[in-house]
């Protein structure tokens, strides 16, 4: 294969989109819980692939768009699931105009242009599909575009980076070793209660005594996990119930829509958790 570096390549892709149109503009609110910032800095500055693992809705997501913002990269998120294939990932000729002609992948546009790629639940993508990330996750940092013939070498500023919700998982989705280990780990759970706090009082535009009420009760939920609720709480459902709340919906009302009902289908769990809303409201 014949060996191509970032910098020969195109800044847009056949959709017109240029890697700028990746870049995070206005910074994204973030409260830091311990030193996941640093350990990140670390990752970037080393070319350290990171693993992202925690919990549904504790702030991977939001944690990783400030990380972006904060070194100035463009991110380029690419969710995954079972269909998602090598070829979705790193391109793939098309048709057009009675021509054919290449469209890089999300994986390859970043590759090209020293973006951070983010696979969001990676878990979620077919074995034979995420193996095409090795080579970029060692000192070779390269991406085969075996369609092409084609060697990428990855940009300087290239990142890639996974989250990884380890408590959902089946055994038969799980992390093959042979790909965990080749990332740096960081672990998220959910905020403390004054960091959360603060989290719901900004993103859900709610007063303190309010976000202090909907923190408990995400404190109290958290605990139905010994009596067969599934899966904690996220912050994100907490602060869905401030944004109802600062928008009209009576309190009651707008924690059974976002935590009762959202959480689960067992009648008796959503009658602990009204029984628990009613409580606290």
């Amino acid at each position: 294969m014949q060996n191509i570096h970032s910098k020969t390549t195109s800044p847009k892709n056949l959709n017109g989109i240029a890697i700028e149109d990746y870049h995070i503009t206005t910074e994204p609110f973030y409260v830091s819980t311990g030193n996941e910032i640093s350990l990140f800095e670390s990752a970037y500055r080393l070319k350290m692939p990171v693993l992202l693992k925690g919990p549904t809705g504790c702030g991977k997501t939001r944690f990783l768009e400030h990380m972006a913002w904060k070194l100035s990269r463009p991110l380029v998120t690419i969710a995954c699931h079972e269909d998602l294939t090598a070829s979705d990932l790193v391109g793939r000729y098309l048709l057009r105009d009675n021509e054919t002609v290449w469209q890089d992948g999300p994986l390859s546009l970043a590759v090209k242009h020293g973006a951070i790629c983010y696979l969001d639940e990676a878990v979620e993508a077919r074995k034979d599909t995420t193996v095409v990330i090795h080579p970029l996750t060692d000192n070779r940092r390269i991406l085969p575009q075996e369609k092409r013939g084609l060697l990428l070498e990855a940009h300087p500023d290239f990142l890639l980076v996974m989250s990884y919700n380890p408590g959902y998982q089946s055994v038969m989705k799980d992390l093959k070793h042979s790909t965990r280990q080749r990332f740096l780990a960081i672990d998220f759970t959910y905020p403390p209660s004054k960091e959360e706090q603060a989290i719901v009082m900004e993103e859900g535009q709610v007063d303190e005594n309010t976000a202090e009420r909907l923190v408990k009760l995400g404190e109290m939920v958290r605990n139905l996990r010994q009596q067969g609720l599934e899966e904690g709480i996220s912050t994100r459902l907490l602060v869905y119930a401030g944004r109802l709340i600062s928008d009209g919906v009576l309190p009651k009302e707008a924690c059974q829509a976002a935590v009762t009902r959202a959480m689960t289908d067992d009648m008796e769990l959503q009658e602990a958790i009204t029984e628990i809303i009613a409580g606290i409201f």
